[in-house]
């Protein structure tokens, strides 16, 4: 086999680079191994991307598989995909299935980062769209430096931007997501993006390439020199100002090509001519055929120079590795060869036949009539190295938890308490973030019932039905560094609360977990806890984790980012007419708190901002009762009890209050029992603000004594306009007019804009 196989570039004699694309010497040898000689320029070339640790999750496949053990609990249906398919798949009811998928595209952020969101949130779709569905919603959680720190001002609005534009020109709607701020992602941002697409049970489609003489069939954007090695390589190790610049490694999007793919793929599915179909994200062409061979029944020829290109002077080891954008593979019976052609003629998509599905169990790639590549596709995209990395609690884990946060000065009068609501509320983790989420489009299409800034997304999923479903996002990153297996725990439990809030029943998780580097054993020990954390935690909620995206050397030299476990939780609603809002909605209403209150600081937005201190444990969880709130919640909204619900997290009661009295103007006066500073700014979970009609008290009151939810009577809302107050009584006023000033300031200011 060896005497049919050609380098392309180089001559046998010559080393091959494999330390420049990636690899390591072990691997280097390994290949070889598995080759049984040495491997040409373009198995090198795909072998370093699909091994890379962005596409081959060397570093973490071992604790990923822990995942497994959750199995199907979804309560409302069955798992129709799950981990391993490029998104997970539920059965929502009605013939309806959803998929959903959390990924990340952090580092062609920081480099270009108004292309490396925007082809962030393309990647993301097209997997959504591969599964056989229509994407419907996205959701993008978003992580900066300061937000007064020069880069910050490089990095936000390119990523906003690339984010809006992208999502906007494909017209979905945005429906939520976060914005953060803080030191250890100057350098190292987080932009993670969730799409979520809808099908009927019958369309699902899966990623294989079956039945020998079926065509290969490339069709979207040709390819170009962008993003060679870009995601794979550019994800893969830890960013080093001495290095050269990165930047022609960024894939560049083009949103209108990606709409018409999407249009094109859908009715390709509706004419049942596709058998198997894969899109290409990081990898590009390596991982679209390795994947599709190693995950059918047989093996594939493929001729790389019928390739469309947009560079004729690319080399066959650049097209392997090239990430240009829009993109997807088609396995297509030759009967029905023609008609995906004339399809994809209609809606002006380049398609090309490249290949075929053979039954020799062979990758086969040829170049001008020479063979470049001969290998076992299962050794290329699933049977890489695996790495079980060091790691150990680090020596310095007891320190961050001996830092006492009850020695911190508290406000010690009424209005120093008043003083510290204003401060907090415009802080820039928690105030007004419209700068961000009014770039993007939240109800195009007609379908988002409920959008950022609410706790939850929801969307209709069908427009002859109220058969709707809640999507939320949440880490809260300095509770995970405290402690990273509770704080893990903690980010699902606040996505499933998110989602609980507007009625919802919390059904599964997509986890996109962004730490640093892997060959650090603190790291490594951060990211094991994490995981450990979730697999604990959703198997006592009952959700499973359906799929998700790994996100290693997330840091600057030796300063990795805050870790970062983002949780995604999608619920189901019955009737989306009952979905309950965030926000006080009229004057006179009873305002009530479900839940506990206790002395828990450590880690809070009150800590941060009052005296930029991070450290003890973080909050505690009861997972029993958050079932309990969440069933409480769902019952509520079913029976239309609840004018509003809101949960509390960053900065606790104080932050709920000034954002549901912001939210559509309405004032609220409540009466505190206690100490007034933890009532006001602890971070307990389990916590839900409601509001309601005070003839209806008693039906709550009925609720919370059959799902044991503490309960207790707050206030009641006042009226909305130029006198609204938020007035804790016999302790301090707060006009709306300058909370919500004070609230809406710090980003246009810290930009410069508006």
């Amino acid at each position: 086999m060896a005497d049919t196989v050609v380098n392309a570039q180089s001559s046998p004699e010559v080393e091959q680079p494999w330390a420049e694309l990636g690899l390591k010497e072990g691997e280097y040898a390994q290949i070889r191994e598995i080759l049984d000689r040495r491997p040409t320029s373009c198995e090198l070339a795909m072998y370093s991307v699909m091994w890379s640790e962005h596409c081959s999750y060397k570093s973490s496949k071992v604790h990923l598989r822990k995942f497994a053990v959750l199995g199907d609990q979804t309560p409302t249906g069955r798992l129709l995909a799950g981990i391993g398919e490029n998104a997970g798949v539920i059965d929502v009811g009605d013939g309806w299935a959803v998929t959903f998928k959390i990924e990340s595209h952090n580092h062609p952020s920081y480099v270009e980062p108004h292309q490396g969101a925007a082809t962030g949130v393309g990647g993301i779709v097209r997997d959504i769209l591969a599964m056989g569905a229509r994407p419907i919603g996205v959701m993008d959680p978003l992580r900066f430096g300061p937000l007064d720190a020069p880069d910050t001002a490089r990095v936000l609005p390119g990523v906003v931007s690339g984010v809006g534009s992208y999502g906007n020109c494909l017209g979905l709607p945005n429906v939520g997501g976060e914005v953060v701020f803080d030191p250890s992602y100057l350098g190292n941002p987080l932009v993670n993006a969730l799409c979520v697409g809808k099908l009927r049970h019958e369309d699902l489609h899966l990623a294989h390439a079956t039945g020998a003489g079926n065509a290969v069939i490339l069709y979207g954007a040709a390819t170009g020199g962008d993003g060679i090695g870009g995601a794979s390589i550019l994800a893969s190790e830890t960013f080093d100002d001495t290095k050269p610049s990165k930047r022609p490694s960024v894939q560049v999007g083009d949103p209108f090509m990606e709409k018409l793919l999407i249009e094109c793929t859908l009715e390709l599915f509706a004419a049942g001519v596709v058998n198997g179909i894969q899109d290409f994200g990081a990898a590009g062409i390596s991982c679209a055929t390795s994947e599709l061979a190693a995950a059918g029944d047989g093996g594939m020829h493929v001729e790389l120079d019928r390739v469309p290109l947009r560079d004729s002077s690319l080399s066959p080891e650049e097209i392997l590795m090239s990430e240009s954008q829009e993109r997807m593979m088609a396995v297509v019976e030759p009967d029905h060869v023609e008609r995906f052609l004339e399809i994809c003629r209609k809606w002006d998509v380049q398609a090309t036949v490249v290949g075929e599905v053979t039954g020799t169990g062979r990758l086969v790639i040829d170049w001008h009539g020479e063979t470049v590549v001969d290998v076992d596709p299962r050794t290329v995209a699933h049977e890489g190295p695996v790495y079980e990395r060091p790691y150990a609690r680090p020596q310095w884990q007891d320190g961050v938890q001996a830092r006492d946060v009850t020695a911190l000065a508290r406000p010690g009068t009424d209005e120093e308490l008043g003083r510290t609501v204003l401060a907090l509320a415009g802080s820039p983790n928690l105030c007004d973030k419209s700068w961000v989420t009014d770039q993007y489009d939240r109800y195009v299409r007609g379908n988002s019932v409920l959008a950022q800034p609410e706790d939850a997304g929801v969307l209709r999923i069908d427009e002859d039905s109220q058969l709707g479903v809640a999507l939320a996002t949440d880490c809260n990153a300095r509770f995970t560094l405290l402690d990273p297996r509770a704080g893990a725990k903690l980010a699902l439990a606040e996505a499933y609360r998110n989602v609980s809030v507007t009625g919802a029943q919390p059904v599964a998780v997509s986890d996109c977990l962004n730490f640093g580097s892997p060959e650090d054993p603190d790291v490594m020990w951060q990211f094991v806890e994490a995981v450990e954390g979730l697999v604990e935690g959703c198997a006592e909620l009952g959700t499973p984790v359906t799929g998700g995206n790994v996100s290693l050397y997330n840091q600057t030299g030796d300063t990795p980012i805050l870790p970062t476990p983002t949780v995604a939780v999608l619920g189901v609603l019955d009737d989306v007419t009952r979905r309950v809002p965030m926000g006080f909605c009229g004057e006179g209403e009873s305002v009530w708190l479900l839940g506990t209150t206790r002395d828990e600081l450590a880690g809070s937005a009150w800590a941060q901002v009052a005296h930029d201190h991070l450290g003890g444990l973080p909050p505690s969880l009861d997972l029993q009762h958050e079932i309990r709130l969440s069933r409480l919640l769902q019952r509520a909204s079913r029976q239309g009890l609840l004018s509003s619900a809101h949960d509390l997290s960053d900065g606790g009661l104080s932050q709920a209050l000034v954002e549901c009295c912001l939210r559509r103007g309405h004032g609220v006066s409540v009466r505190l029992e206690g100490d007034p500073f933890v009532q006001l700014f602890s971070e307990s979970t389990g916590r839900v603000l409601v509001s309601l009609p005070g003839d209806r008290d008693d039906q709550l009151r009925e609720l919370a004594g059959q799902h044991e939810i503490p309960l207790t009577r707050l206030g009641a809302t006042t009226a909305a306009g130029e006198d609204a107050v938020l007035e804790v009584v016999d302790r301090f006023r707060l006009p709306l007019a300058e909370l919500r000033a004070t609230w809406e300031a710090p980003i246009p200011a810290a930009l410069g804009v508006g």
